[in-house]
């Protein structure tokens, strides 16, 4: 469909590499490397309801105005000297600036002018390689009117000047960048480039040069300003002394140079350090985990299972309030709620653990959504007495890991820490989520419920991992 050249060329659908990392977008332009193309099932699904988003964006519009489809630059242009009432995948192309781009839809305004147009999956035109794509047509258009957003929630946006210095800025960057014969310096960031598909292309550098943006703690614009003061190595880092680090971007303050310096340490030694006492509250514990799907279609979350593993701990010990459907969203909440006053009856001193704050975010984000800010219940999970402890606050206030992220499973699976394992290994929110909307278009009875199970399984290996947490931190540091 799309004839026009792109070699060289800048292209809005660049940005959502750019807004990540340089090198990313360089590597996708100019780079030779082979990469094996994962098999993103979560990605794949975003595909799908993105397509099928945009499909309902052009069904609305066709039953308003006159639809049009584009097959080529020249054809755009064509229809758009026509003075057509919308024009379906146009194709724009600036040979003397060397633009290429690609919105979903122009839409002819009152006084003539096209309007760019794009269906988003987004429930926000906030991020920023939205802004971008749409200011970038805009700026192909020599547009006046702002651009349009149909987002994922059924609402509309408009772009407009407010993001010309964006878009300039990307167009500056993109320029420099497909000018560039090498590979652009940038540093390590460890929850950007797990998911990148350059990962096993640019881990070893960052590993060889000992980047200190590869310890956990020590972001970017901290490695720059360690740098500067002769600092460019995680072998110096870990020899240095509190006391003689600088003051630097996000490493200010003897706590977080002490453990910055200590990280650095555990990197070579697999060591763990303890720099402060475990505190875990006294009481019986019941181990809580939530799944939601954020792909909903109306912008708010739906959680489509609240899981509790109880005292005696077993795999038999997962109790869990479960919905079908976003339409029983509510009836879920209602049911998590009376099984929290089960637990409350049930232990006078109840322990609701789970892993950071992601918990607590959606127990208050409900409370608001469906008006129960005052429920008793609510005030009880939420207020000064809450039972919610989070398990991630005494691991970060209290230890060092030889880690290059904190997160539950970079924790449990490894195997000089806690060593617990899940019993299907690809598991992971993602996958949940993938798996639910499997779900929820599965017609046949017996795939529904194997899907429901898998589901389920890994809720209840979440839930069994902060309880094997728990265990470790008591026999380990208490």
């Amino acid at each position: 469909m799309n004839n026009a050249p792109t070699q060289a060329y800048i292209k809005p659908s660049d940005a959502s590499s750019w807004a990540l990392c340089a090198r990313r977008v360089w590597l996708d332009n100019k780079g030779e490397l082979e990469v094996e193309e994962a098999d993103d099932a979560f990605e794949a699904l975003i595909i799908e309801l993105g397509l099928a988003h945009e499909q309902a964006v052009l069904t609305q519009i066709m039953k308003e105005k006159s639809v049009h489809t584009a097959t080529s630059p020249e054809d755009t242009q064509r229809l758009m000297a026509e003075g057509v009432d919308v024009i379906y995948q146009a194709q724009l192309l600036d040979k003397e600036n060397l633009l290429v781009g690609y919105p979903d839809f122009l839409i002819r305004h009152t006084n003539g002018e096209y309007q760019p147009a794009d269906a988003k999956l987004s429930v926000s035109e906030d991020k920023k390689e939205i802004q971008v794509q749409l200011g970038f047509y805009r700026r192909m258009l020599n547009a006046n009117l702002p651009a349009i957003v149909f987002l994922g929630d059924g609402d509309t946006a408009e772009i407009s000047d407010e993001t010309n210095p964006l878009t300039n800025q990307f167009v500056t960057e993109m320029r420099e960048l497909l000018a560039s014969d090498t590979e652009p310096l940038v540093r390590y960031s460890h929850s950007k480039c797990r998911a990148c598909p350059y990962y096993t292309h640019c881990k070893p550098a960052f590993e060889a040069k000992e980047e200190i943006s590869l310890l956990y703690g020590v972001q970017g614009r901290a490695a720059d300003g360690l740098e500067k003061h002769g600092i460019s190595t995680i072998s110096e880092l870990a020899t240095s002394s509190p006391e003689s680090l600088p003051d630097v971007p996000y490493l200010k303050g003897y706590e977080k140079k002490q453990r910055a310096i200590l990280q650095a340490q555990s990197y070579f030694s697999g060591e763990v350090h303890q720099i402060a006492p475990v505190s875990l509250p006294d009481g019986h514990w019941v181990h809580f985990d939530i799944e939601d799907n954020p792909l909903t279609g109306n912008g708010e979350k739906h959680v489509y299972l609240w899981g509790f593993l109880v005292p005696n701990f077993s795999n038999a010990d997962f109790e869990y309030v479960w919905t079908d459907t976003a339409e029983q969203d509510k009836q879920g909440w209602i049911e998590f709620l009376a099984k929290i006053e089960e637990y409350r009856d049930r232990y006078a001193d109840l322990v609701l653990a789970h892993y950071s704050q992601h918990e607590r975010t959606t127990i208050r984000s409900y409370a608001k959504r469906y008006d129960m800010e005052s429920n008793e219940t609510v005030l009880y999970l939420l207020g000064e007495e809450s039972p919610l402890f989070d398990m991630q606050k005494p691991v970060l206030d209290s230890l060092v890991l030889p880690l290059q992220g904190y997160g539950l499973k970079d924790i449990c699976k490894h195997k000089d820490l806690v060593n617990f394992q899940w019993e299907d290994d690809n598991s992971g929110s993602q996958w949940s989520v993938v798996q639910f909307n499997r779900f929820l278009a599965e017609s046949d009875p017996e795939m529904k419920a194997q899907l429901k199970a898998e589901i389920l399984g890994y809720n209840r290996d979440d839930v069994i991992a902060t309880r094997r947490l728990e265990e470790w931190l008591r026999a380990k540091f208490m």
